[in-house]
């Protein structure tokens, strides 16, 4: 069970027809885990700490998304805001959850910000960390993103631009990672996410537009670390003024990765805001 789980393989479920690698622990209100986007990304190595540390209180529910991590690539499939939001609806459906709060990172944050602005009687609290909003130029982070082509190498160097600290980026994750990017089509949910960049000059990137956000009445936590290089702070920012009923948690000498930086301070925040 141990080897699986290191691996990022859970359980899995049909959900939209696709089958839906997933983690499972605790018992209590559903939550649900939304990973981001960067290369070798999925549930488990975003939130392999959390998982265990949130159970504690909730049942946690962790899916990789379509287009990334353990589940299924449909040769056919769409990849877009909406595909990723029925997706979410089809696993929640296929559980037999009618209602959970959405904790997301990045775009994660994206996916449940959409999802409670469509369906927001499917959707309780939401926490959102280092999530875009509206629109901004693509920074350099989101860019090795999608240059990346696989090697150890190459990984370890997409990643330099997500902590604060490089002492976060160790060689087990580094390996993790890389080995999850091996998978066949690991890099076409990312690339489908983001526009191809150009060549010379910025690209323009759009997030969750600020009025669709301003539309959100769940309760939301926004999480930012300071010195995001991925996600700029600003759009944290934009998120907390827009929402009606926002807080906001601006982590200093923290990177994209709050979860993991600053682990036990976003626990405990969390895990307040959730059972408010």
């Amino acid at each position: 069970m141990a080897e699986t789980l290191i691996a990022g393989r859970g359980k899995t479920i049909s959900a939209l027809e696709i089958e839906t690698n997933f983690h499972e622990a605790g018992a209590g209100d559903p939550v649900v885990l939304l990973h981001g986007s960067g290369p070798g990304v999925s549930a488990w190595t975003n939130w392999r700490r959390v998982i265990p540390r949130l159970a504690d209180d909730f049942r946690v529910l962790a899916p990789d998304m379509a287009g990334f991590g353990f589940t299924e690539r449909k040769p056919d499939a769409t990849y877009d805001i909406k595909h990723w939001v029925k997706h979410l609806l089809g696993f929640l459906d296929a559980l037999g959850v009618e209602k959970a709060s959405l904790v997301g990172n990045s775009f994660g944050g994206s996916l449940a910000l959409a999802t409670a602005a469509r369906y927001p009687d499917r959707v309780d609290r939401l926490v959102v960390m280092g999530t875009p909003c509206d629109k901004f130029m693509m920074t350099p982070g989101l860019r090795s993103g999608w240059d990346y082509s696989p090697s150890p190498e190459a990984m370890r160097a997409a990643m330099a631009h997500f902590p604060f600290d490089p002492a976060f980026i160790t060689d087990e994750l580094v390996e993790e990672r890389y080995q999850t990017s091996l998978i066949p089509g690991a890099q076409e949910g990312l690339r489908k996410l983001l526009a191809k960049p150009n060549e010379e000059g910025d690209t323009p990137l759009s997030g969750m537009p600020e009025s669709v956000v301003a539309s959100i009445q769940a309760p939301i936590l926004v999480l930012h670390g300071r010195e995001d290089r991925v996600i700029p702070m600003e759009m944290g920012l934009r998120i907390a003024k827009a929402a009606p009923q926002a807080d906001l948690h601006l982590f200093g000498r923290c990177g994209h990765w709050v979860q993991a930086e600053r682990f036990e301070d976003f626990v405990a925040l969390t895990r307040r805001h959730l059972k408010a």
